[in-house]
């Protein structure tokens, strides 16, 4: 018998092989048919990646609403034009946004495609858990680089291309640091932002407790800043700590869930008993 050939109904292991390439080739047309799509649309796609850069973005019409709340005067405008210095780098930053908003925009079929793909191997609980896993990581991921695009970036941006040692050096930004800088922060807060899901998925399996987690804090505000140090592109104190609250606010908001995924967990298991 060919090894392609199933017995008893079940799938052999090329079946499983065709079938998985057939969905990785489906993903990658997919994700190329998107950023094509994003490429055509340059204008569009630039004027909302760069418009942390404006003093009229809504971050920063935000905060000097709220200062006045507060008493405090109106926020200084300010200006800070970016420049290109290589010849052939605007170009290159052009294909690099559109792969990575390909991908983005693809994620919720890339990810249909791979449950799909895995579901059959699984049992109905374990189907259950694991479409909720990936809704909730998927729009934890989603909510990760807005919070970045709305709050992280535009006060990084604004202090450090504010930010002078002397009046007489004038900062002059370049392209390629500013998408350096705001692609490497969304895609980290992104991936930071799954830390619920991940202790979630943890307490349900019984592998992390809230006591565990409450009794190594301390050593979780180190890892914590490390981690914001790590992500940030530059080495000052203020972007780095910007980083690392919404970290430890997710640090909290973990145990909280972890606690109550525990308490559900025991009580199943006193039913069952």
């Amino acid at each position: 018998m060919r090894p392609t050939e199933k017995q008893d109904g079940a799938m052999s292991f090329w079946d499983h092989l065709d079938v998985l390439r057939g969905s990785l080739l489906k993903i990658a047309a997919v994700t190329l048919a998107c950023g094509a799509a994003v490429f055509c649309f340059k204008e569009e796609v630039f004027a909302v990646l760069l418009a942390p850069q404006d003093p009229d973005f809504v971050t920063y019409r935000l905060l000097e609403r709220v200062s006045g709340w507060f008493g405090g005067g109106a926020t200084e405008d300010f200006s800070i034009p970016l420049i290109n210095t290589g010849l052939a780098e605007q170009l290159m930053i052009h294909l690099k946004v559109s792969v990575y908003a390909g991908f983005l925009v693809s994620s919720p079929y890339t990810l249909y495609l791979l449950f799909h793909f895995i579901s059959p191997a699984l049992y109905e609980n374990e189907r259950r858990y694991s479409s909720r896993v990936v809704v909730s990581g998927y729009a934890m991921f989603v909510a990760g680089v807005l919070a970045s695009y709305f709050v992280l970036f535009p006060l990084t941006f604004r202090f450090l291309g504010t930010y002078q040692v002397s009046p007489d050096v004038e900062n002059m930004i370049t392209l390629q640091s500013y998408m350096g800088t705001f692609l490497m922060m969304n895609l980290a807060m992104g991936i930071v932002f799954e830390l619920p899901v991940v202790c979630w998925l943890l307490g349900k399996l019984g592998i992390l407790t809230a006591e565990f987690m409450r009794r190594f804090r301390r050593h979780a505000v180190v890892v914590i800043l490390v981690a914001a140090a790590l992500i940030t592109p530059t080495t000052d104190m203020f972007t780095m700590l910007i980083v690392a609250l919404p970290i430890w606010l997710l640090y909290e908001a973990s145990i909280l869930i972890v606690r109550r995924t525990g308490k559900a967990r025991e009580e199943a298991e006193a039913e069952e008993a």
